[in-house]
């Protein structure tokens, strides 16, 4: 598991050098990829002490490499976006839906990896209930720093660290796609999630 581990450290940091090379513009790159950052060298500085599972690992991978290609382009601009609208006839670029979605996913899956090991709880309803408010209340807490960051900032800088994109209803419908992307994970994954956790416990 650790050459898997290390595998998911090094891509990472690659894809990191990739994003920061000529980003549309660096300090929007740098707000954007700083929880990224922050969340990796947490857990590279908690690996020996306090492993976590290789499907937490793996869900902040994916969740770093969104955050990346968002940094890199802005979310409005990501390419891969563009070509889902034109697919599917959207009215925007949503590459930011799939971001906030992971916004939803990591947290509660953290959250839930924390509170079985380090806790009374024990999966079932309680813990996940308590897992997606932790989900959705980052999420809210996220919005509330996207609002004061508009406030401060102003003009275009503004509008590529939100990534809006006219939508009035923008930070209802991250949100909304946090507490989906939470209860998605829990539903989907928490039986894998207790294996791997029985494991590190063996």
């Amino acid at each position: 598991m650790r050459r898997i581990h290390l595998l998911l450290l090094l891509t990472a940091a690659a894809y990191l050098v990739w994003s920061g090379l000529f980003p549309n513009g660096r300090f929007n790159w740098l707000m954007e990829t700083l929880p990224a950052i922050v969340g990796g060298a947490v857990m590279v500085a908690t690996y020996r002490r306090f492993p976590l599972t290789t499907l937490t690992y793996a869900l902040v991978w994916i969740f770093s490499l969104i955050l990346m290609t968002g940094g890199h382009y802005t979310y409005a601009e990501v390419p891969i976006g563009f070509w889902v609208r034109d697919a599917l006839h959207l009215s925007r670029n949503h590459f930011d839906r799939l971001g906030h979605f992971f916004q939803g996913v990591v947290p509660a899956m953290v959250a839930r990896e924390l509170l079985i090991r380090t806790s009374p709880l024990r999966p079932g309803k309680w813990l996940s209930t308590l897992c997606v408010c932790v989900a959705l209340a980052i999420s809210a807490a996220y919005e509330l720093f996207e609002w004061r960051y508009a406030v401060m900032f102003g003009g275009k800088q503004a509008d590529d660290f939100l990534g809006s994109q006219g939508d009035i209803w923008d930070a209802q419908a991250d949100m909304a796609m946090a507490l989906l992307g939470g209860i998605t994970s829990l539903l989907l994954l928490s039986r894998w999630h207790d294996r791997q956790i029985a494991r590190l416990r063996s």
